[in-house]
């Protein structure tokens, strides 16, 4: 455990040292990835499927706040579904509108739930995301989660019927894409199931994790997890959809080791030296409990350059010493000898 605490502080230590310039690099990660995604599900823009591009516009989010890499991955995605079908465009572009607006109405320092969430569901762990809400945020925080619910399956769906929606037929056509796309959003049962059970969990850890009980943020973790695989378990079964349990398994069992990773970075107490202190004042008394965080300073390595000079030195030294304490005890230098 000890090996483990100092390599948590080594690198707690390493990013407030260097947070200015690692914060930049994380953000253009983040965005670089999102936005290959995006190319790879919906590249139907071929002037937008550009590595330079992106590069180009990872960089420019990396250094702006996380509000203009949001903007920047809505203009993508509607610019790619407008490239396959003016409605599906159109639709997108309204979607998005309504949920930028409830992001910085709601929660505007969440982006990064929003870009977070399609990324893990396209990569099957989509169920770290409301157990981890719960742990580090406030429940407001489920809502750029549940934006970004909903874009992962609205390209779903155009992705599915992206022939159908390809094709240009005459202008009364255009009315019938809208009502297909429409359709197919309100119809999709597996995306409320996922935004219901998001939303729950997210509630239910927020709670847990707030109780003055020991070991509050594994219990918030184990019965979250819980509560979210039996929920969508059931669900699946419900809606026909028995085929995703196993998915539903492997991916819960990542998430668990993922936010007990998140624990131990963020949360790791020592309830061992739990302390309970009572106090008063003029109106109240004053029930405190302390439990003291895990800590363990990082060893400071100390390198001593040894060369032929501090060695002569040295020698001499110690020569002049002997010789003095020899002419205190009146022996002679040649009687030894």
């Amino acid at each position: 455990m000890t090996v483990l605490l100092e390599f948590r502080e080594g690198i707690r230590s390493f990013y407030g040292k260097y947070e200015v310039y690692l914060l930049p690099v994380l953000k253009f990660l983040l965005a670089f990835s999102a936005f290959m995604m995006i190319n790879h599900k919906i590249g139907y823009m071929e002037r937008l499927d550009s590595l330079p591009l992106l590069l180009i516009l990872s960089l420019v989010c990396s250094i702006l706040p996380m509000a203009v890499m949001l903007l920047a991955a809505g203009a993508l995605i509607t610019l790619h579904c407008y490239a396959l079908s003016m409605p599906a465009g159109v639709i997108m572009f309204v979607l998005f509108a309504i949920m930028y607006l409830l992001y910085f109405r709601f929660a505007p320092g969440c982006a990064w739930n929003a870009i977070l969430t399609p990324i893990a569901c396209a990569l099957g762990i989509p169920y770290v995301m409301p157990t981890a809400n719960g742990l580090l945020q406030h429940p407001v925080a489920v809502i750029p989660t549940v934006c970004g619910i909903v874009t992962y399956y609205f390209l779903n769906g155009i992705t599915a019927n992206e022939t159908s929606l390809g094709v240009m037929g005459e202008d009364e056509d255009l009315i019938g894409k809208f009502q297909e796309i429409l359709k197919q959003f309100a119809e999709n049962r597996e995306m409320y199931l996922t935004i219901a059970v998001f939303v729950l969990i997210t509630l239910v850890v927020y709670v847990i994790r707030r109780l003055s009980v020991d070991y509050a943020w594994t219990i918030a973790i184990v019965v979250g997890m819980l509560v979210q695989y039996l929920g969508f378990f059931a669900g699946y079964l419900e809606i026909g959809m028995s085929s995703m349990t196993m998915r539903l398994t492997v991916g819960c069992g990542i998430s668990v080791l993922l936010l007990f990773i998140i624990q131990f970075f963020f949360f790791n107490l020592d309830y061992t030296r739990t302390e309970r202190v009572q106090f008063e004042d003029d109106e109240y008394y004053y029930y405190v409990k302390a439990v003291p965080k895990r800590y363990v300073s990082v060893k400071a390595k100390t390198v001593k350059k040894i060369s032929a000079n501090s060695r002569n030195r040295r020698a001499e030294r110690d020569r002049v010493t002997r010789q003095e304490l020899m002419e205190d005890m009146d022996i002679d230098m040649d009687d030894e000898q």
